[in-house]
């Protein structure tokens, strides 16, 4: 076997002999071990694996592929995870034989690669419910990634570290569907029995995250844990809120709250001591980014050590255009969780007081703040709504309804309803607040209305953490059954109630109406829950007749 040599000045614990033999690996060139953030940028930059912008942060792109490829993840179907597993179009099964094909190729592969970069790095902040994960890939700026994002052990642990899980990494190799049962080239497939990840075929960085996070998603529920797509922050005195939502609703924003702590932004998990994050890291969409809007998130992007995916940068300056959508509207940064003034360090929260669902309502029709029932609570999480807007081709501007169940759908390995019927009873037995927040549109829906303002929903959700929504009134909106308080401190009363701001009410009435047809259809997949779940979504049309601000028992 090859000398595996170094060329940086490593402290003496990460010079201790190492070997890739637990993972099938017989590299043939250098291997580099846990090199931290500024070695792995060094080498990424002489490596022309990227560029510096302005102040420092490494730029990298990542094309043809500038986001996930989900349908090209797979899982391998074996006796062992068979019974667990939800399988479908989100669980696509790959036999054995194919990932012992498509394996032995990807040790080959990065066998014969210049160089290699090794990270050993914990998922789960929780001591109890850690994985130990070691990453392998030919590039340094992907491992400087996941070292942003997952957590560093200390030094001093590093010689005894051992791997229970493993990702090797392969972004210039493809797959032959033929030979090894894949879609296409690109390959996302996890083998939750031998605890190992395979991805090749495309250089997001995105799914040498979320492919963790779908691991966790198995693991953590066999131990009586709920995992979560949700970010999660805490107020001075501990107070924890959790913010459930898919991308474009805020949740990275609203949860990097000046005011409040940042336990983590993006994948959490509930277990009987509380929550804690599964990352050690951010990963902020920045299209549009602003100083004055999200300032904290900003700095970040202006800080050696963050990752920029796919931005553009003005030539001259290297300056960031944030506003630059021309490789794609899905930019990223990906920064350690410290680099957010008050963060949380050590990852955890007690158990949370408020549970917040966001959603961004193109059709402008869903209240911005609103008070669910422990049943409304049930629906609205399986359902995971939010509506994107169309693109222009063909003068199409109608919104397109999304609904992911858990918020989260495509990461769920098991049926969603066990999600569910987990976060219910964590709820009941912890008192939980859940408050539905619409981050969409007001006064109509897209191309008329207009996105509701930042300052009036942080007003809104500053509002209900702080106990200040608690001895308000509440009114019943017709048709969802939503209760919607009849005042925020401040937010102005008529912003409260969507219809209010239509200037036609009979378009509103119309929208919601269609809307809400929506919401019937998305649920009847859900066959196993409860009359009383069912029964506590949108109403139909000839059950919509309680006046519009009928007032709601408190509480």
């Amino acid at each position: 076997m090859p000398t595996q040599t170094k060329t940086h000045a490593a402290s003496p614990v990460r010079e201790k002999a190492q070997t890739l033999s637990g993972q099938g690996l017989h590299p043939s060139g250098e291997v580099h071990w846990n090199l931290i953030g500024p070695e792995l940028m060094l080498a990424a930059a002489r490596r022309e694996e990227g560029e510096f912008a302005e102040m420092g942060p490494f730029v990298a792109r990542t094309a043809p592929h500038t986001g996930r490829s989900p349908n090209d993840k797979f899982v391998v179907r074996d006796p062992a995870s068979e019974k667990d597993v939800d399988w479908g179009k989100v669980n696509q099964p790959i036999s054995p034989a194919h990932f012992a094909a498509l394996l032995a190729d990807v040790r080959k592969h990065l066998d014969s690669s210049p160089e290699l970069f090794v990270e050993d790095l914990h998922c789960g902040a929780d001591p109890a419910y850690q994985l130990s994960v070691r990453y392998v890939s030919p590039n340094a700026w992907h491992m400087a990634f996941v070292r942003n994002m997952f957590i560093r052990p200390e030094p001093s642990a590093l010689a005894t570290f051992d791997p229970n899980f493993t990702v090797l990494h392969a972004p210039e190799f493809e797959a032959t569907p033929a030979k090894h049962g894949t879609r296409s080239g690109t390959f996302i497939v996890l083998n939750l029995t031998e605890r190992m990840i395979l991805i090749g075929g495309t250089r997001y960085a995105g799914e040498l995250k979320k492919s963790m996070f779908t691991v966790m998603n198995y693991i953590l529920p066999k131990q009586g844990v709920l995992s979560m797509h949700c970010s999660a922050n805490a107020g001075d005195n501990g107070d924890t809120a959790l913010f459930f939502g898919l991308s474009g609703t805020g949740k990275t924003t609203l949860s990097a709250d000046p005011e409040r702590h940042l336990i983590g932004d993006d994948e959490h998990g509930w277990s009987g001591d509380g929550v804690f994050n599964f990352e050690g890291g951010c990963y902020a969409k920045v299209i549009n980014l602003s100083p004055e809007g999200e300032p904290d998130i900003y700095r970040t992007t202006q800080m050696f050590g963050t990752i920029l995916e796919n931005v553009v940068l003005d030539p001259v300056t290297k300056r960031v255009r944030f506003d630059d959508k021309s490789i794609t509207e899905n930019t990223r940064a990906s920064y350690p969780l410290h680099y957010i003034p008050k963060s949380v360090p050590n990852g955890r929260g007690g158990h949370p007081k408020n549970v917040i669902f966001l959603t961004a309502d193109a059709f402008g029709v869903l209240p911005p703040i609103s008070q669910l029932t422990p049943e409304q609570a049930m629906y609205y999480f399986l359902s995971g709504y939010t509506a994107k807007v169309a693109g222009t081709e063909r003068g199409v501007t109608e919104p397109q309804a999304t609904f992911s169940a858990c918020f989260g759908a495509v990461f769920l390995v098991w049926h969603p309803t066990k999600y569910a019927n987990m976060l219910g009873e964590l709820l009941r037995r912890h008192g939980s607040k859940v408050w539905l927040v619409n981050t969409g549109w007001s006064g109509g829906a897209f191309g008329v209305g207009h996105r509701m303002k930042l300052k009036h929903t942080r007003e809104m959700i500053h509002a209900a953490l702080q106990g200040k929504l608690d001895n308000v009134r509440f009114d019943a909106d017709p048709i969802f059954g939503l209760r919607i308080p009849a005042e925020v401190p401040g937010v102005p009363r008529e912003v409260l109630h969507p219809r209010e701001t239509w200037s036609d009410g009979a378009a509103y009435d119309e929208q919601a109406r269609k809307l809400a047809g929506m919401f019937r259809e998305n649920f009847e997949k859900f066959s196993g829950v409860s009359d009383e779940i069912r029964n506590a979504g949108p109403r139909q049309a000839s059950e919509a007749h309680v006046p519009e601000q009928a007032a709601l028992p408190e509480g």
